[in-house]
């Protein structure tokens, strides 16, 4: 079993709060984590359907089996579970006792947000990152871009088009059914498919609404049922006091890139050398290791992206200390000077807002060029461990 990152903050965090909640998408390893990091633990699945009654009908003598805590798999599916969790945590006036995990975010953060506000440590695990995929082995970009990172495909050796093709098939038909009244799956398979297709680019639900043949609401619905269920990840624009007009749409990508890769029909890694997305999957590989180094920390999001009307743009700015390491993503495997020349012009525009400038390209080998980092994204994660150290 591979150890997550996550695992260190989690044991942490659970001795200073008496609830911890794991959340993140279905096979990202949650339960896995929340069992092997607490073992000692009771163990409860709400996707079972006697447990799940038996919580919703009598949630008292539910958790009444549990009076040392326990670990409670999918509380998303009886959220009335908190409310009764939110008495026994302050009669018991202690830490360390329930771990609670779930897959659809915005539910179960209005439900934590009611009832277990300042009781509960909130954490997000998503699939592997590629240093936790090391222990696997070495794989080059275009595998990973094909393979994606659910923990499924390496723990057991499926083919990704399979392991992919079956998960999608159950999302569409629990969670989405779960989520929302989605009457033609046929549908928003294909609206899926098109926000696929549209990876790293702004997020337009017209133009999806209309290729789609669905009305605009039902766009904003659906957009908004793939985020609470951990399918996309919309990157918001950094937003200044400057007079240049800025962008204010955010950019769409997957929280798993291999699942993009298989929406967009890829069928072998190979396809992907001359595929026309290619670029677009790598810059959504670069952004969620990003994301996941903050995450697998325990701490929030706080990536961002700029573009001006004048069509500049920097594609991650990693905020620290009121300052940004302004990160350029670039599928190239050879360096070329034309990589350095959006870091530069926002340098100039922005310069006591630049912390580190970073280009993250799809070569094997690290440079420095005129104050520039020139980085992979497998040691991403050294760099970014290197901007969160620094003092200002």
């Amino acid at each position: 079993m591979i150890k997550r990152t996550l695992a260190e903050h989690a044991r942490q965090v659970f001795s200073k709060y008496p609830v911890i909640t794991i959340t993140g998408p279905r096979q990202s390893g949650k339960t896995t984590l929340a069992r092997s990091v607490f073992a000692e633990k009771s163990y409860v699945n709400l996707e079972n359907p006697a447990t799940r009654q038996f919580a919703l009908e009598d949630p008292n003598g539910f958790l009444n089996q549990f009076p040392k805590g326990a670990v409670i798999d999918e509380i998303q599916r009886a959220p009335d579970l908190l409310s009764y969790l939110q008495v026994i945590v302050d009669e018991k006036k202690g830490n360390s006792l329930f771990v609670l995990t779930g897959s659809q975010q915005f539910s179960l953060m209005k439900g934590v947000s009611q009832s277990l506000a300042g009781r509960t440590a909130l954490l997000k695990l998503l699939p592997f990152s590629i240093h936790e995929l090391a222990a696997f082995g070495t794989f080059d970009s275009d595998e990973l871009l094909f393979r994606g990172f659910y923990p499924r495909i390496y723990d057991q050796d499926i083919p990704p088009e399979q392991a992919l093709g079956d998960y999608f098939e159950t999302y569409v038909e629990r969670d989405v059914r779960q989520l929302v009244n989605v009457r033609n799956t046929t549908l928003f398979q294909r609206f899926v498919q098109l926000c696929a297709g549209r990876v790293g680019q702004f997020l337009n639900l017209n133009s999806l609404a209309d290729d789609t043949g669905i009305s605009h609401s039902t766009a904003r619905e659906w957009m908004s049922v793939l985020e609470a269920s951990y399918i996309v990840f919309l990157l918001q624009p950094f937003h200044a006091n400057i007079k240049k007009r800025l962008v204010k749409s955010p950019k769409l990508y997957f929280y798993d890139v291999g699942l993009a890769s298989w929406l967009c029909g890829i069928e072998s890694s190979r396809q992907l050398i001359t595929h026309p997305l290619r670029g677009n999957l790598f810059e959504n590989l670069v952004v969620l290791e990003a994301l996941k180094h903050r995450l697998n920390q325990g701490k929030r999001n706080n990536l961002f992206f700029y573009r001006d009307s004048s069509g500049n743009e920097i594609d991650i700015l990693y905020a620290h200390l009121q300052r940004f390491a302004a990160i350029e993503i670039k599928s190239g495997k050879t360096v070329s000077s034309d990589y350095f020349k959006a870091i530069a012009r926002f340098s100039e525009t922005f310069p006591d807002l630049v912390q580190k400038k970073v280009v993250v390209y799809g070569g094997d080998e690290t440079q420095e060029r005129n104050g520039i980092k020139v980085t992979t994204p497998e040691r991403l994660h050294n760099v970014l461990h290197q901007v969160d150290e620094q003092d200002g």
